[in-house]
């Protein structure tokens, strides 16, 4: 079964992992270190169903309450864990792929250890070719001031994708604020989403020196 099928399906009871820290985007990957008991919990639970779980922002000034039940953002982003190694104690050492964006409907009653609650999944519109011309000029551009290999790799991803997902795919590569990557994976009007993070590659454009050609003395 495809990822997306599998999120589909898995949105009527879908496990939350909430992490600040850590903003999950469609299409991009985060190592995670699991070594709380409920988040082992979830993990162990995931990899025996399937290998679905949510990453989840709190709501601002609910950080402190990370350790218990904090409020959640409406917005979620449902990975698939790829990688992963089971320590001798219980921990976790975890690669979790991002699949799509869900929408937060309400919270289940815990049954577990961990979070879990009903979701509405969130795909993207189609939008017409030329819609991310100017996404893809600040690729040009950026790739033109990154190191040579780095730039090819950036080119060679770019190049996969369009539309929604390469602003995610941009996005999840440049952009390591987790409140600026949020406000990537809240927006769902595609358009904008690619305006946002067209804006955050010319900003950083502007810090950075065109590459000097290779080969040439300096």
């Amino acid at each position: 079964m495809q990822a997306i099928d599998k999120a589909r399906a898995a949105v009527k009871r879908l496990k939350v992992f909430p992490l600040p820290s850590v903003v999950l985007l469609p299409g991009s990957a985060a190592p995670l270190h699991i070594f709380e008991p409920r988040y082992r919990a979830l993990v162990k639970d995931a990899l025996a169903t399937d290998g679905l779980f949510a990453m989840a922002q709190v709501m601002p000034g609910q950080e402190a309450l990370i350790a218990n039940k904090p409020q959640l953002e409406e917005m979620l982003c449902i990975g698939l864990i790829g990688m992963n190694e089971e320590l001798e104690d219980g921990r976790y050492n975890i690669v979790l792929v991002g699949v799509a964006r869900a929408r937060l409907r309400h919270e289940h009653e815990s049954t577990h250890l961990y979070r879990e609650v009903e979701a509405e999944l969130i795909e993207d519109e189609v939008v017409e070719p030329e819609a991310d011309v100017s996404l893809r000029r600040a690729v040009v551009e950026l790739v033109a001031r990154l190191p040579t290999q780095v730039g090819q790799r950036v080119a060679q991803v770019a190049s996969r994708v369009s539309g929604g997902a390469l602003a995610d795919v941009v996005a999840s590569t440049f952009m390591q604020d987790p409140a600026r990557r949020f406000e990537v994976l809240n927006e769902t009007d595609v358009r904008l989403r690619m305006e946002i993070v067209t804006e955050e590659l010319l900003m950083l454009v502007g810090h950075l020196k065109p590459r000097k050609p290779e080969g040439l003395m300096n």
